[in-house]
């Protein structure tokens, strides 16, 4: 059985780990790793021909770091249900990716109907926050959104 990380395209409405990301972060990788040899390089990150500006690079792996932190909270938070580690970690990346079953426990002839409640609410933010995106969804999160000025 395949189980894949990145369904969606840059104007897709899937929700998760869009492809795009991947591909800017698979280019950011060797610039980094460039800059350390030779720092006073510039070195153009592109696209489809067009340059990527630094604030699109920033907020992209800005992005990618938050999506990992909840993958490996969420599924810490998971686990104390006492599920092996595929069932815990597949299940919530099928909920943050929206992409369909998990693996083992949660595999296509299964449920998400052993977890606890409280495991059910964690997944539940992850299927929000997959589906609408982390950074609106963290946004309502946020006090200072709250506060009436």
């Amino acid at each position: 059985m395949n189980f894949h990380f990145c369904r969606a395209c840059a104007g897709s409405t899937g929700g998760g780990f869009k492809i795009s990301r991947l591909l800017i972060l698979c280019k950011a990788i060797p610039k980094q790793l460039s800059l350390v040899i030779h720092p006073r390089e510039v070195k153009v990150i592109r696209m489809d021909g067009k340059p990527i500006d630094h604030n699109t690079l920033r907020s992209t792996n800005v992005y990618l770091a938050i999506y990992f932190f909840i993958l490996l909270v969420s599924t810490l938070l998971i686990s104390v249900d006492n599920f092996n580690l595929t069932t815990n970690f597949t299940a919530v990346a099928s909920t943050l990716n929206n992409i369909g079953p998990g693996l083992d426990g949660v595999g296509p002839t299964r449920n998400f109907g052993m977890y606890s409640d409280f495991s059910k609410f964690v997944l539940m933010f992850d299927m929000l926050a997959g589906r609408l995106e982390l950074y609106p969804l963290l946004i309502l999160f946020m006090p200072s959104l709250w506060r009436r000025k």
